[in-house]
């Protein structure tokens, strides 16, 4: 199965051809046709924060329990952005996949199990402020469905696939990807806890959550009471919430107000951290230089 991963859905070295939505294609896939569940023992599945909010209820469980018992990490680019993947057995069959009846969670299936064999690209254009989507057909050995008698454009295929709320709610997420990697070197590696951050804003909600309704938090951010009480109830404010966060901590937009002297005053903060800790340093050198010489006296 193929892969979506930021503007580029799949790896290839060679960019595929970009389809537009009125394009028309030849497919179909249904129970019985003789490859059926084939692409789901082949499964390379990356998921977008949309996609693990839809899995994790549907399993009913917590964000991080999700994670722990269905996903393995990777990097996503050279600075180490990290994204997660479906996991698989070790010979690459879906977790999710029943033999008999096929996905267990075909209802709440991921972008990329949607989309297939459309490929989503969101390509930046030189000069346009925002990416386009477009679209490429991907073809392997082991998918029968380009067989069938049946065309469509793809643009009916998507609403008949369901992938327009992915999007709608995986869009935001996918342009702070492209920007960053547009942006390149006058962004600059981020420091590793600002890649942890972006983990937690994007796939650990509930930590997320967490960290968003803390004292520490709210007394940093100018936010009314009513957006924490919607924070708190509703998964999809917070991932929306999450981009907001993200272009602050990514890109330095000040999308999220600070409270009056809250950077001075963390910064006093730090400031009295570090002297204690200095502290503490010179005490332990002090003892240590004592202990060496405690059997000469």
């Amino acid at each position: 199965m193929s892969d979506l991963s930021e503007h580029m859905p799949f790896k290839s070295p060679v960019m595929p051809k970009a389809l537009p939505a009125s394009a028309e294609i030849q497919f179909h896939c249904y129970p019985g046709i003789s490859c059926f569940n084939a692409c789901c023992k082949q499964a390379d599945v990356t998921l977008g924060p949309y996609d693990i909010i839809r899995l994790k209820d549907a399993l009913g469980m917590g964000s991080r329990e999700f994670l722990a018992k269905h996903t393995v990490p990777f990097q996503m680019d050279a600075d180490g952005t990290p994204g997660v993947k479906l996991k698989t057995t070790d010979e690459g069959v879906c977790l999710l996949l029943d033999e008999e009846k096929g996905c267990k969670v075909y209802a709440d299936r991921p972008t990329v199990c949607r989309y297939y064999p459309v490929a989503l690209l969101n390509i930046k254009q030189t000069g346009q402020p925002e990416p386009v989507q477009q679209y490429s057909l991907v073809q392997e050995d082991h998918c029968k469905g380009h067989e069938e008698n049946r065309k469509l454009r793809i643009e009916d295929y998507r609403i008949e696939q369901g992938c327009q709320e992915y999007d709608e709610y995986n869009r935001d997420w996918y342009q702070l990807i492209l920007k960053k990697k547009s942006s390149g070197p006058t962004v600059g590696k981020p420091p590793q806890t600002s890649l942890n951050l972006f983990f937690m804003a994007s796939y650990d909600l509930d930590s997320f959550r967490r960290f968003v309704l803390s004292d520490k938090f709210q007394n940093t951010y100018d936010l009314p009471q009513s957006l924490y009480k919607e924070l708190e109830q509703e998964d999809l404010a917070l991932l929306q919430f999450a981009y907001r966060f993200l272009r602050q901590v990514l890109f330095g937009e000040r999308s999220i107000p600070e409270r009056e002297g809250a950077w001075e005053k963390r910064v006093a903060q730090r400031q009295e951290i570090w002297e204690l800790r200095r502290e503490a340093e010179r005490a332990r050198r002090l003892r240590e230089e004592d202990e060496k010489y405690q059997g000469d006296l």
